[in-house]
């Protein structure tokens, strides 16, 4: 089944991990993605492991199914003489250099366009493309910590947490395939390219609206939660005989059938929890509470009570629990899928279904270089058929 992508030839000319999952997304929706990379070192994500699925890097992997790979050396200039013959064939051209960096290559949007004025020229950045930080490196931890994230994650008077996922980087990510489908979209208005910009920076804001509204409206610093969050409580995790669940009585019918089915009622009467901002003004008291009374029993004994009575509740499962789930099986989110090196392999699946299937698995994962005489021999072929 081809994606609704399907003739759309994306060059891509990043690294990590900002860049390829923006380009992922693209790929999967059934883009031509030709991803560029370094002569004998390609993406630095080739070399992060351990882990490794026989010899090849797990990150690698997870981000690059889809797509073909060339090796060019963009400072050479026969190299960068076939980058042009690339691009000017390409309808998108995602980077993640520093600012400037790809301009000094010739490969600027000013370059580009003269090349291709069709072309949506896409710059993935850090801090944005001007401002003091615009050249400073900006790794998703780096973000996390400069953009707030990890001044609210973890526990009050522990050390800050980072969100152990590359959340910034995915996150930048999405909103770069988002913005190449407007562009590619508002193109066919216009039928010419444009120049977007994304950045982790922009990302890590807009993942705190709430937070960032509080303070503006308050001028309250909002403090590190743990598993809570603004606004409501309870909504956090609870110790149990034998772990953690997850409690979210979201509002007052909810709360009031809590309180019913662990025997507390006397928790409804109490003037301190009577509506929901009461409780999250005396959270650290109605959490030691509630924590007296579900440490008693075991997870699975409360969330299969609090199902029964309609509470949202769940226990926190650790990775190898998830992947077994069979309500990840039910879904079919972890499919197995033909690999030409690795047996029994499988993968994530793009979170979007259409018509009940995921987006079409067409490539492994490629070698370094794999593409690049077939990529460039097609280049030839088209120049034959364009005389």
């Amino acid at each position: 089944m081809a994606g609704s992508l399907d003739g759309i030839r994306v060059v891509d000319s990043t690294m990590s991990v900002a860049g390829p999952f923006a380009t992922l997304i693209l790929a999967d929706l059934g883009a031509d993605v030709i991803k560029i990379e370094r002569p004998g070192v390609g993406d630095d994500t080739r070399g992060w492991g351990p882990p490794f699925w026989d010899g090849e890097s797990c990150i690698f992997s997870a981000l690059n199914r889809n797509k073909r790979s060339v090796s060019l050396d963009l400072k050479d200039p026969a190299d960068a003489e076939r980058m042009r013959d690339l691009l000017a064939t390409a309808d998108v051209f995602v980077q993640n250099l520093r600012p400037g960096a790809m301009a000094k290559l010739g490969f600027g949007y000013a370059d580009v366009a003269e090349i291709n004025p069709r072309l949506v020229y896409c710059d993935m950045t850090g801090y944005g493309s001007g401002g003091p930080l615009s050249s400073a490196p900006a790794y998703d931890p780096l973000m996390q910590a400069f953009g707030g994230l990890m001044s609210l994650t973890g526990e009050e008077g522990r050390p800050p947490s980072r969100i152990p996922v590359s959340v910034l980087d995915q996150g930048t990510g999405m909103w770069t395939a988002i913005a190449v489908l407007d562009a590619l979209r508002t193109r066919e208005r216009t039928d010419t390219g444009t120049h977007i910009e994304t950045s982790l920076l922009n990302t890590a804001l807009m993942w705190l609206p709430f937070q960032i509204m509080g303070y503006l409206a308050a001028g309250v610093v909002p403090q590190r939660l743990g598993s809570g969050t603004i606004g409501i409580y309870p909504y956090a995790a609870f110790p149990t005989a034998d772990g953690y669940a997850i409690v979210a009585a979201g509002n007052e019918g909810l709360w009031v059938r809590l309180c019913g089915a662990i025997e507390r009622t006397d928790l409804v009467d109490d003037p301190r929890f009577a509506h929901n901002a009461d409780r999250v003004a005396h959270r650290e008291e109605l959490f030691t509470e509630l924590a007296a009374t579900l440490s008693a029993k075991d997870t699975e004994h409360w969330v299969r009570l609090l199902d029964s009575v309609g509470v949202p509740c769940t226990p926190i499962q650790t990775l190898d629990e998830v992947v077994a789930h069979e309500q990840v099986a039910a879904i079919g989110a972890l499919p197995h899928v033909p690999h030409p090196r690795i047996e029994d392999y499988r993968t994530v699946a793009l979170p979007i279904r259409d018509g009940g299937r995921y987006p079409e698995f067409r490539m492994a994962p490629p070698l370094l270089g794999e593409h690049t005489d077939e990529v460039f021999a097609e280049l030839a072929d088209r120049r034959k058929e364009d005389r």
